[in-house]
């Protein structure tokens, strides 16, 4: 049985930035669940960093991918630097993504880690722009399909495809 890859966060954990969790209402994520599918991760959290935490954005002009290759950086609204966090919690999802038969991914849009189809832009304003963040881009990159909370149903007829 292939599995999904969930961002934490989207599963009721209150691990976001804020101690929050954003799960959305509907019965895809519940079903995986009971299927037996779902891997939850909230890469920040496994890389190290605290709940709360300093809100973060990758630096203006960049996306996750460049930080994944090592040009960009992660960034509070103070400047401190958070990328080595972000980078081991991609590198876990990595890991993850190899070990648990993982096919499809459904990630929180909107975050420096997560974001799939927007991210931030640095400036700690609230201004989206297209982009991903540093775990989306990673899995993204090693051939993982990778979907928001706002593309379930997607999510759910590729991951149907496959088994």
């Amino acid at each position: 049985m292939k599995r999904v890859l969930v961002s934490a966060c989207l599963l009721g954990q209150p691990v976001r930035y804020d101690g929050r969790h954003a799960a959305p209402d509907g019965p895809i994520l519940a079903r995986w669940a009971a299927e037996g599918r779902i891997v939850a991760l909230c890469p920040e959290v496994a890389g190290g960093l605290p709940i709360p935490r300093a809100a973060a954005e990758i630096e203006p002009g960049a996306d996750g991918l460049a930080v994944w290759q090592g040009v960009a950086r992660v960034r509070t609204r103070d400047g401190s630097d958070v990328s080595p966090a972000f980078l081991a919690g991609a590198r876990l999802a990595l890991a993850l993504m190899q070990g648990h038969d993982i096919a499809v991914a459904v990630l929180k849009e909107g975050s420096p880690s997560c974001g799939s189809a927007f991210i931030y832009d640095g400036r700690f304003q609230g201004r989206r722009i297209a982009g991903s963040g540093v775990t989306a881009a990673s899995l993204a990159q090693a051939g993982l399909r990778v979907f928001s909370e706002l593309e379930l149903e997607a999510a759910d007829a590729a991951l149907r495809a496959l088994d």
